[in-house]
């Protein structure tokens, strides 16, 4: 929700995606009432979203991805991108938010990878941005790691990662490396349950076309 009200006070066209088509447009709505003037949202059941978009933010669940790209895989266009956002955390198996979990293929993103159509770009971002912060108001803080074995798909995701006031992307590489950045949310996490905070992360002392 958070991602997609900060888009669309943007500018940018949003397709709210839900198993439920009345749920979809009630998030649509909801996210209408505080976008600003004019904003292009609408919502959808998942598979039309899905073939109605090229770009597609998947902000779910860790338990959730796999069943919901299986679900979705005939209807993602090839050429599209994924713009995976999923933490492997032990809250999905009942254990603590705080512990992330080993995934076979080594990350959530490449876990994704393996499972959409051949031809989709799958790029790996905005783990580590409080979702507190993003449907609020005020200007963010933060740094948002992009990783992707595309670099046109990364520069894109990068692009959008600027629409959000106070969000600087940083290239961190192939999409193997979202291993580490899934991880540190678990850690992010655990610093704001004993800080009662929203806390983020800053990248320091790289070149300025490491933000680019």
């Amino acid at each position: 929700m958070g991602l997609a009200l900060r888009w669309a006070r943007a500018g940018e066209r949003i397709i709210i995606g839900s198993r439920d088509q009345k749920r979809a447009e009630a998030a649509a709505a909801a996210i209408r009432e505080r976008a600003g003037p004019n904003p292009k949202i609408s919502g959808m059941e998942n598979a039309a979203a899905c073939a109605a978009a090229d770009i597609l933010a998947l902000t779910v669940p860790f338990e959730s991805q796999t069943s919901i790209l299986k679900q979705l895989k005939a209807a993602i266009a090839e050429g599209s991108i994924l713009i995976d956002a999923t933490v492997p955390l032990a809250a999905s198996v009942g254990g603590r938010p705080s512990r992330p979990l080993g995934v076979w293929q080594g990350s959530a993103a490449q876990q994704a990878a393996e499972l959409v159509p051949k031809g989709v770009r799958v790029v790996a971002a905005f783990h580590n941005v409080s979702a507190d912060l993003l449907n609020g108001d005020e200007p963010l803080d933060c740094d948002v790691i992009v990783c992707s074995d595309s670099a046109d798909a990364a520069q894109l995701t990068r692009e959008l990662a600027t629409k959000i006031p106070g969000v600087r992307p940083v290239d961190g590489g192939k999409l193997e490396n979202a291993r580490i950045v899934e991880q540190i949310t678990a850690l992010l996490i655990g610093m704001n349950i004993r800080h009662k905070g929203h806390a983020g992360i800053r990248i320091t002392g790289l070149p300025a076309n490491a933000y680019r």
